[in-house]
């Protein structure tokens, strides 16, 4: 396997027509590089002409979880699809608390 190129650098493990059982268990994981399963797999059918191989991802994730990944602000709504005010810009609850 090659050097990872960033800290989240992970693979997939690409599937043929020939692979075995122990192959289709690892389908649609990605792996960090550095935890990936070496191929060939342990319990794989045909060791000695295993044809899975690596696809290589610059990040573990498969797409963005958050709306500030791809500059989208951060807009919070109510279930009536209302924008709804950021509170945390407010004075606390309590007496002491200073905005």
């Amino acid at each position: 396997m090659r050097k990872a190129s960033t800290k989240w650098h992970a693979v997939t493990v690409v599937l043929r027509e020939a692979s075995c059982a122990a192959a289709a268990l690892c389908r649609n994981a990605r792996y960090l590089s550095g935890e990936a399963p070496r191929l060939p797999l342990p319990k794989c059918a045909h060791p000695e002409a295993c044809p899975c191989t690596y696809r290589h991802h610059e990040d573990r994730r498969a797409a963005t979880r958050r709306t500030a990944d791809v500059g989208t602000p951060d807009v919070r709504t109510s279930e009536s699809g209302k924008r709804v005010a950021n509170r945390r810009i407010s004075r606390g609850r309590r007496s002491g608390d200073q905005h």
